[in-house]
């Protein structure tokens, strides 16, 4: 896109003036009468261009691949990439591995009692007091209980390859 208040496009656009900014950002103006005679001042406005000339090139091979975030709405910046989306389905698979891994390892290893003690203590969040009165057993039976299955449980992913890095 063309800039129209670039120096180069000033400076090109006023061809009897030699257009630059100063240090403090002030836009001076020198024209023919500032020079000695006309070759020298087109010998420097030569110079001028090609200088201007080669500064917008440099500047557009670096904006014209960079997308300016001022224009766009939250909603486009807020949007998650490709490499985001890609984790996260690797997540969600891996996720469902372990669930079904868990799964097993619960069905299989654990007995009925095991199980259903470990979910209310760890999941429904009762205390070990709470589960012996609930199923009339004494405190010491599930706390044994719980101990054993989380024991099995460890075993498990110990063997299991499936959830090993």
């Amino acid at each position: 896109m063309f800039n129209r208040k670039s120096i180069y496009a000033l400076n090109k656009k006023d061809p009897n003036a030699i257009v630059y900014l100063d240090a403090d950002g002030n836009l001076i103006r020198l024209t023919r009468d500032d020079f000695a005679n006309e070759e020298e001042f087109l010998r420097w406005k030569k110079l001028s261009d090609a200088d201007y000339h080669g500064e917008e090139k440099r500047d557009h091979k670096h904006s014209d691949y960079v997308i300016s975030l001022e224009g766009l709405s939250e909603e486009a910046i807020a949007a998650p990439s490709v490499e985001e989306d890609y984790i996260t389905s690797i997540n969600s698979v891996e996720r469902a591995v372990l669930r079904k891994a868990l799964l097993d390892g619960l069905e299989t290893h654990l007995s009925e009692i095991q199980r259903r003690r470990l979910w209310k203590h760890l999941v429904d969040g009762l205390s070990t007091y709470q589960i012996a009165e609930a199923e009339k057993v004494s405190h010491q039976s599930v706390l044994e209980s719980i101990a054993s299955a989380k024991k099995k449980i460890f075993r498990f992913f110990d063997k299991n390859t499936l959830l090993k890095p």
